[in-house]
């Protein structure tokens, strides 16, 4: 996937010789497999939900942005609610027919034109029936699926009964309840300023106790939607902070993945938003975030080639993120392990996931940059771990070359020492050959690591020219982009080359 260098800190200053960390703030797109969501209906992480049950057909599956044609006409959807209303003995089968309309966009927005009707909703909604109680939660449910904000704005009335049930003995409904809120929290302002004066964040954190898993995965869509929003850092964050969401979060993160990968991923997610926000990563460090997070991926390293779990890449994505970020803050970040073995760990979920999910590749070489970024032990450890040659293959793969090349211009960075490891390691041919690439940032980021080379340790020098790679260079004297950078990567190489 493309990335776009401006929503990150910049590397490598070439003024300076500055080396800063890293900040991941956006969020893969990643397809979630069917596995991990067999009752649900949809394809990205970043998403509205939509819980149905497994038994309906084809044509009933249809979502809300569908062009099909609404199952009702206007005077239907009139008649079913006169049907409701009376409480004939039909009553519980014209709402099921409703629900099953409201599957529709046409049907959703003749169904709150309709004067009183989301008022008779609410009300079998809080009724003391279950059968009514249930469908008519699941009509409440197919409306905050709607894309239409006139559609969502009249769910509103329902948020604080759908808080309250949350709190009930019924685990299908507490779970109905939570994805309703969590489709209407991402579309609107309103939305969120009646749901945290309703107290949304008390109830989730009574909620997350619950030891069911589809009640965790609940919390953890909810939590989710809340924190990516614009308004998170200064109206959501703090008082998720001020509660113990954060802990119980980091907990089943690192717990139960047999049963709750789903949840993990969820709750892997909202954390790396609150990571991202800055609100107080202070108090996270201080709660063992860190350790407790490199503790869980040296696990999933351990076990990732035996376990029958699937969709761990969509977890490790966001944990290996959350732990970048969180040793991007500076001091207080301490892994509590040893460095190859870490190393050696994220090398293990690279291989294993190279090539069919390369954003794994990605953030591991994102975490590794910023291990190596002001850290000459990690930097030492990398050269010395057997791993080494894979991160040299690594330069042929386009998706992944300029941050290999951004790691090992933090390894010669340290000085004649690494400098001399790297090329004892045979580092030129694939640097030589990366100049062939059309790619003009990974050719800049290739001559910036030239440069430190043949500063720290000029029999590289020597050996490059040997290689022809001036040869290399002449192609980029007339590019403007590159032309200065090059001009004196072949005066420096030919200087030391002439006198060794």
């Amino acid at each position: 996937m493309k990335m776009d260098p401006g929503r990150y800190l910049l590397l490598w200053n070439f003024a300076h010789h500055c080396r800063l960390p890293w900040v991941r703030t956006d969020r893969w797109q990643c397809e979630i497999p069917s596995t991990l969501r067999s009752a649900r209906r949809q394809e990205q992480l970043i998403s509205k939900r939509l819980l149905r049950d497994d038994t309906l057909t084809d044509e009933e599956q249809i979502g809300t942005d569908s062009e099909a044609t609404a199952l009702f006409s206007e005077q239907e959807v009139s008649q079913l609610l006169i049907n409701i209303q009376k409480g004939t003995e039909d009553r519980a089968v014209s709402l099921n027919r409703l629900r099953r309309g409201l599957q529709h966009k046409e049907t959703q927005q003749q169904f709150i034109r309709l004067e009183g009707s989301m008022r008779v909703l609410i009300g079998l909604f809080t009724s003391s029936l279950a059968d009514l109680q249930m469908e008519a939660a699941r009509c409440l449910h197919e409306l905050s699926h709607s894309s239409d904000p006139d559609v969502v704005s009249a769910c509103l009335p329902a948020t604080s009964y759908l808080l309250t049930y949350l709190s009930g003995h019924s685990i299908a409904l507490t779970e109905l309840c939570l994805y309703t809120l969590g489709n209407l929290a991402v579309e609107i302002k309103a939305v969120k300023k009646q749901l945290l004066p309703q107290g949304i964040i008390p109830v989730l954190a009574s909620c997350i106790q619950s030891p069911h898993v589809v009640v965790q995965e609940g919390v953890g869509y909810v939590l989710s939607q809340l924190l990516q929003s614009k308004e998170a850092p200064a109206e959501i964050i703090p008082l998720v902070l001020e509660s113990t969401l954060s802990q119980d979060m980091l907990r089943l993160i690192c717990s139960n993945l047999e049963e709750g990968i789903g949840a993990a991923v969820e709750f892997a997610w909202g954390l790396h938003y609150i990571i991202c926000s800055q609100v107080n990563n202070a108090l996270l460090i201080s709660q063992r975030t860190v350790p407790s997070l490199v503790k869980l991926l040296l696990e999933l390293a351990s076990m990732i080639a035996a376990t029958s779990v699937e969709g761990l890449e969509l977890l490790i994505c966001p944990v290996v993120r959350c732990v970048a970020n969180l040793l991007a803050e500076g001091d207080g970040c301490e892994l509590l392990v040893e460095e190859e073995c870490f190393l050696k760990a994220l090398f293990v979920f690279m291989q294993y996931f190279l090539p069919k999910h390369v954003f794994v590749v990605q953030e591991c070489l994102w975490l590794i940059n910023n291990l190596t970024a002001d850290n000459t032990i990690f930097c030492c450890a990398l050269l010395r771990t057997d791993c080494f040659p894979f991160l040299l293959k690594l330069l042929c793969s386009q998706m992944v070359s300029f941050l290999v090349l951004t790691v090992l211009c933090n390894i010669a960075a340290k000085g004649a020492a690494c400098c001399q490891a790297l090329h004892q390691k045979a580092v030129l041919p694939a640097l030589i050959s990366l100049l062939a690439l059309p790619d003009v940032q990974v050719v800049s980021q290739d001559l910036e690591l030239l440069h430190l080379l043949f500063h720290h340790w000029p029999e590289a020098a020597t050996d490059f020219v040997a290689q022809s790679g001036l040869q290399a260079l002449e192609q980029y004297q007339d590019n403007l982009q590159l032309q200065e950078q090059a001009k004196a990567l072949i005066q420096t190489a030919s200087q030391l080359a002439a006198f060794p």
